[in-house]
């Protein structure tokens, strides 16, 4: 268990009643359970009440029990199995259909991260990238497909994008031998986090690029090397990492700025679909009435 939670029900455990020690000593069984757990549930569980669950959580210094289980969650996220992610959202799900329990977990999710999302931090990523030299973007296992869908978009924007291939450190390296204070990487790292991207962005920050780095905590070690931090919840769904409000935000980013450059992007795309029309790049739908 996390050594901070462990202080703080250590500092607290000769004023606990019987109940809350045997809530305490649950938590240092299973925080990986009590993490998505309600206070109602972790009660019954453990044979207290909820209100007894409520006190615990405020007596060791949270808010409330939500900012207990969060601090819970955060601590957790990175170090889940896949065997132990299954057993959680099986849990969590229960006799619930899967397919709304993903949708409304994903709406939950977008919808924190529209709340949380720092407005100036993300504009000022939208400078960076628009007055760059050259733009990195750093991205490994399922957080690829993210970076793959940055780089898309970036590279009909701009001359010079480079999706890093993160086959190996050395090979990274020598990708971005030549980034320097011109340039701009953007790392995007979910738990659990990638050890070589953030080397990377590591190395970007000591060479004196703008580092821009998408995340889920400010605690995250992409996060600790960037000079923009961009935070989207990602949560767990079995072995998938929920990345619907990471998308969300590179959505949002991609916009803002073909905006920022508008009249750019508009002859870029017309020429584009010049070219597409052209070349009978896409299928033409007829959609007219029979």
């Amino acid at each position: 268990m996390d050594n901070l939670l462990a202080v703080r029900i250590q500092n607290k455990v000769d004023s606990f009643s019987k109940g809350q020690k045997r809530i305490a000593a649950y938590i240092e069984e299973h925080y990986d359970k009590v993490a998505f757990m309600t206070a109602s549930k972790l009660g019954a569980t453990v044979g207290v009440s909820e209100s007894t669950v409520v006190r615990f959580a405020t007596q060791i210094g949270y808010a409330g029990y939500p900012q207990l289980q969060q601090a819970i969650q955060e601590m957790i996220r990175n170090k889940l199995t896949s065997f132990q992610r299954m057993e959680v959202t099986s849990e969590r799900i229960g006799n619930s259909d899967v397919l709304d329990f993903v949708f409304n977990q994903d709406i939950d999710v977008i919808r924190r991260t529209m709340e949380e999302t720092n407005h100036d931090s993300f504009y000022k990523a939208v400078d960076s990238i628009v007055a760059s030299r050259k733009i990195y973007i750093l991205a490994a296992r399922s957080a690829l497909a993210l970076g793959t869908f940055l780089s898309y978009y970036l590279n009909l924007l701009f001359e010079n994008v480079l999706l890093v291939q993160a086959t190996s450190e050395g090979e990274i390296f020598e990708q971005m031998i030549r980034v320097d204070q011109s340039d701009t990487v953007i790392g995007i790292s979910f738990p659990r986090y990638s050890r070589k991207i953030a080397k990377a962005m590591n190395f970007a920050h000591d060479r004196g690029a703008k580092v821009i780095g998408i995340t889920d905590s400010s605690l995250s070690p992409v996060a600790q090397a960037s000079g923009c931090v961009l935070l989207a919840r990602s949560e767990i769904a079995s072995i998938v990492d929920s990345l619907c409000a990471p998308l969300s935000l590179i959505n949002a980013l991609i916009v803002a700025t073909s905006l920022k450059k508008s009249e750019e992007s508009k002859k870029i795309f017309q020429n584009l679909e010049d070219i597409w029309d052209a070349y009978g790049v896409y299928e033409k739908v007829d959609d007219s009435s029979n």
